[in-house]
């Protein structure tokens, strides 16, 4: 007697029935899959008192356009200009992009696949193969339309850990593109700050040439009135072209510094051919007392490589999760037949599902050393995290000391260059009327330039400390909303509350 056919409540029971089976395998094969090996603590990350910061100080707030409060139309126009269209700033955008893309892609691992299969084949058969008359040896048309979908069943968080790791990775990338703004900002600054040293520095030759031109003039009116001799017209003349290659010195190096900040801004080498600006006067604020624990929130660099530790600690949970099977359930639904003419005939109905289970149990040690490898990328995020945490800390500090230093070496500066022009005064008046040397002119004309000098280089060296400082301070970079401060911190258990969005 035959079998009854069939039917699709029996085929759903015994699809139930299968899966269960394999269910019921899984358990036991647990038992056997390949060895996971002891967890390894990662190294331990720095906090705030690590580095130094105090948990109860208050920063100081960073405008975000901290620039402007230099009062510089030029140095606002080339930040506007980097900001807008700067290689760098476009390569670190692409970067997130990337991210973006590679989150999108992890996400879409956990929903369902659904897809949709045509072909039409026309085909000679052979007449000795397996295929028996009358179709061996004819010409014929075999045509399939199927519906074909998967789900993965992420029963050991496989594919969440990737989902969170690729948000970690997002958000490094997005507070990097934070920190590269900020760089790039404060390099302009810089830039803008070390030309106007150059220029002013070569204002200060001219002025010294034409000093000596004068110089020299006079000294040929003694010689011709026998005042002076040989000996002191030519220390006259060497002194000329002594300061005229000092002047065409700093032309180069002006030159360069053009070009260097042409390039930051976006715009080609020439572009600031004509751009001579001046040393503008400090904005005074007062200067933080001790370095507050929430400086490391605000520094987008320091986040960024907090987001690099969560992603490598989600890429070891990933490949500890690669030890253990993957169970997919699939399913067809569709037609398949031997001639175009019975494609669309009930009889070519074509149906299955079931699950599908993949287990390693022997890998020659492949997975563990995968493991490790992410355990050691694990810690040497943390350590890159740990040294730019040291770094902020430092920064801060250099740039605060480095004001007040200056602000102290100023006010000596400038009762010293008072003095130097004083003595450079009277030194020319006696030698004008014939009670000194033209050697203790020079003398004194050294002195001057000297002190003349080293003022424009404090003011200089002010102007860019303090723009350290706006960059060690976070340059007015603001986490966004998926960081909460907590107790001038930042909460771990905050970082990845959007991973299930």
């Amino acid at each position: 007697m035959m079998a009854p056919p069939l039917t699709r409540p029996a085929l759903q029971t015994g699809g139930v029935a299968l899966f269960a089976l394999i269910s019921a395998l899984v358990v036991v094969l647990l038992g056997g899959c390949a060895s996971l090996g002891p967890a390894v603590e990662p190294i331990a990350r720095h906090g705030p008192a690590q580095a130094g910061l105090d948990q109860g100080a208050a920063v100081p707030t960073v405008n975000a356009a901290w620039w402007r409060e230099f009062n510089d139309p030029t140095l606002n126009d080339l930040i506007d200009r980097a900001l807008a269209g700067q290689p760098g700033l476009q390569a670190a955008a692409a970067r997130v992009a990337h991210a973006g893309a590679a989150l999108a892609a992890s996400r879409a691992a956990l929903a369902p696949q659904l897809g949709l299969a045509a072909d039409i084949t026309r085909q000679h058969f052979t007449e000795r193969g397996l295929v028996p008359p009358p179709i061996a040896g004819s010409e014929r048309t075999s045509a399939t339309l199927q519906v074909t979908g998967q789900w993965e069943l992420d029963f050991f968080g496989r594919h969440q850990v990737a989902l969170q790791a690729a948000l970690g990775q997002q958000r490094a990338a997005q507070a990097e593109l934070g920190a590269a703004r900020v760089l790039l900002v404060s390099r302009i600054a810089l830039g803008h700050v070390g030309l106007a040293r150059l220029v002013s520095q070569q204002q200060i030759a001219r002025s010294a040439l034409q000093q000596r031109e004068a110089m020299l003039g006079l000294t040929r009116q003694r010689v011709a009135g026998g005042m002076d001799t040989q000996v002191e017209l030519r220390q006259a003349e060497s002194a000329v072209p002594e300061v005229r290659q000092q002047i065409e010195a700093l032309a180069e190096q002006i030159a360069l510094a053009r070009h260097q900040l042409a390039v930051l801004s976006g715009q080609p080498p020439q572009a600031l051919a004509a751009l001579t600006p001046t040393l503008q006067p400090l904005p005074v604020d007062a200067l933080p007392e001790r370095l507050p624990a929430d400086l490391l929130g605000r520094r987008a660099d320091v986040v960024a490589a907090r987001w690099r530790i969560e992603a490598a600690t989600q890429d070891v949970q990933g490949a500890r999760a690669a030890f253990y099977p993957d169970i997919d359930l699939l399913g067809f639904a569709g037609l398949s037949a031997l001639g175009l003419d019975r494609l669309l005939s009930p009889g070519s109905l074509n149906l299955g599902v079931g699950p599908a289970l993949r287990l390693p149990i022997f890998d020659g040690g492949r997975l563990r050393a995968q493991l490790k490898g992410r355990e050691a990328e694990l810690d040497a995020a943390i350590a890159a995290y740990n040294g730019a945490v040291l770094d902020a800390a430092r920064e801060a500090a250099d740039a605060i000391v480095s004001l007040r230093s200056i602000e102290r070496q100023q006010a000596e500066q400038a009762q010293a260059q008072a003095a130097a022009e004083s003595a450079y005064d009277f030194a020319q008046q006696r030698y004008r009327a014939g009670l000194g040397t033209y050697l203790t002119v020079l003398s004194a004309e050294t002195s001057v330039l000297a002190q003349r000098r080293l003022g424009a280089d404090l003011k200089a060296r002010a102007l860019e400390s303090r723009i350290g400082l706006m960059r060690a301070l976070g340059g007015g970079w603001q986490a966004d909303g998926d960081l909460t401060r907590v107790s001038g911190g930042w909460h771990d258990d905050e970082l990845l509350k959007t991973a299930q969005r």
